[in-house]
């Protein structure tokens, strides 16, 4: 089933729907008949990866991975690396081309902790367990 992304002007995604299966890898058609700007999107891809649907497992077959992530509203569609990319979530963060997703400049803990980013610190602070 087809996915798709309306975008405006600055290639924000302001809407997301299921398209028809004949309009499956035909942008060109679907915005002719429109007049608007369509990007399809994945449903099933994340971070660059594509899952099996109805599983959180990556596929064996990742040629399925398409376009970086689902476009969800907000993204943007970035031509360059030809993916949608989440909001930036702190000014310091970098875009991984990848992924399409944004990369913190210190990496997160991995002591099994929760954490927060403070970006005035540039540091990841722990959340205090409010079982503890």
């Amino acid at each position: 089933m087809a996915h798709f992304a309306l975008l405006n002007e600055n290639n924000i995604v302001t809407f997301v729907t299921v398209g028809r299966d004949e309009d499956d890898g035909k942008e060109a058609e679907l915005n002719a008949r429109t007049g608007q700007v369509y990007r399809q999107t994945s449903y099933n891809t994340r971070g660059g990866v594509y899952y099996t649907p109805n599983t959180n497992e990556p596929d064996p077959d990742q040629s399925k991975a398409f376009r970086k992530n689902y476009a969800g509203l907000g993204y943007t569609y970035d031509e360059v690396i030809d993916g949608f990319v989440p909001p930036k979530p702190y000014p310091s963060w970098l875009l991984n081309t990848t992924t399409g997703l944004w990369d913190p400049p210190v990496p997160y803990p991995t002591d099994g902790k929760r954490y927060e980013w403070d970006e005035d610190t540039q540091s990841w602070v722990e959340i205090p367990d409010p079982a503890a």
